[in-house]
């Protein structure tokens, strides 16, 4: 079946052109993505050096199964994540599902059998972003990677869950384990920072204190659960102004989601004694550290999707949604089409909103 995709060369290019997509092979769903998400991410994959589907972040419904199929079935409105576990492994015998030490987003491994003519590109297989490739109006992905949609829940909103929400959201509540009455603050309000702030909330904190260059943003985190937005500043007088609002003492938890290098340590300035830093935005350039800011039993952690469990905490996601106590439909700030995504990857890269979405149906 033809299938319209965004593709990159990995030279830093992409465009819109016409895969091929097959049937599933064991184990393998086909999905008709209904909705998908852009994520800075998927700009910096147009520089991996290979040829792939862009995209890791989807919605839409199952098409077809292939054989041994158990957890999905024709029909399935469906979520997409990355983190694929194999279920076989350590790490995912000691519940470290997220980072499955079979199957690689990065790498491109996976265990087991992935036929290769899943998807052809002027008749060449062609691999898909994280495995999933959710910018292609088709895809093949392993049944692990697919949690069923609840019933209500637009696709538009759903795809946001598969890696921005879950990842700030997991970095408060599966890494930093916030607890009832702290104070918690988030350095970066945009996608990740925004859920974050909404983990917190959700979780109890007394103060969630926002940190951004922008005022808009710092605006938008007030409306997502910030009790306070602070201008960012050097360290000393950030901290000083935290030590302000939470009676002398500096936060319990403090999350970075700014995926600016040389602020990879700013958590820990910002923490207590004893207190919790959490890097959430994935830097991965070589950076400088004041190795003094680990003193006095601060913890630090860079936590892989929020430390995500698919199966456990994406239904924990809709429920919240559905009750009221996570926004979705609100960080939707633009929704374009897939012949769009030049101008889509303008609005991202500009900061424009929280998301910005692709809908694969033709608008009504």
């Amino acid at each position: 079946m033809k299938s319209k995709a965004v593709i990159t060369k990995g030279s830093g290019d992409f465009f819109v052109d016409l895969i091929k997509v097959g049937e599933p092979g064991p184990n393998e769903v086909r999905v008709r993505i209904k909705a998908a998400s852009l994520c800075h991410t998927d700009w910096d994959s147009l520089k991996w050096n290979k040829t792939m589907v862009l995209g890791h972040e989807g919605a839409g419904i199952v098409e077809a199964v292939g054989k041994s199929v158990s957890r999905v079935q024709a029909g399935d409105a469906v979520v997409l994540n990355w983190a694929i576990p194999c279920g076989q492994c350590r790490t995912c015998a000691e519940g470290s599902r997220h980072i499955c030490e079979q199957n690689s987003p990065v790498t491109g491994t996976m265990s087991g059998h992935a036929h290769l003519q899943a998807s052809l590109y002027q008749d060449k297989p062609i691999v898909r972003s994280f495995h999933l490739g959710t910018l292609s109006e088709l895809t093949i992905v392993r049944e692990e990677a697919l949690v069923k949609l609840e019933p209500d829940i637009p696709f538009t909103a759903a795809t946001l869950m598969g890696c921005g929400v879950m990842t700030g959201y997991g970095s408060v509540i599966n890494a930093g384990r916030v607890r009832a009455g702290e104070t918690v603050v988030v350095l970066g309000c945009g996608g990740v920072g925004l859920n974050a702030i909404q983990a917190a909330h959700i979780a109890g904190a007394k103060l969630i204190i926002a940190i951004d260059r922008q005022n808009s943003r710092l605006e938008q985190a007030k409306k997502f659960g910030a009790t306070h937005a602070l201008h960012a500043a050097s360290y000393t007088e950030m901290r000083a102004h935290i030590c302000r609002l939470n009676g002398g003492r500096a936060a319990d938890l403090a999350i970075e989601c700014t995926s600016v290098p040389e602020l990879g340590d700013a958590p820990l300035a910002l923490i207590r004694n004893s207190g919790r830093a959490i890097q959430a935005s994935g830097i991965e350039q070589r950076t400088s550290f004041n190795c003094e800011l680990f003193e006095w039993d601060k913890t630090y952690l860079n936590p892989l999707y929020g430390q995500c469990d698919p199966d456990r905490d994406f239904p924990i996601l809709m429920s919240h949604y559905k009750s009221g106590r996570l926004k979705l439909d609100e960080q939707v700030s633009c929704i374009w089409s897939i012949d769009q995504i030049e101008a889509a990857f303008q609005a991202l890269l500009a900061g424009q909103g929280a998301k910005n979405v692709i809908q694969m149906e033709k608008f009504i």
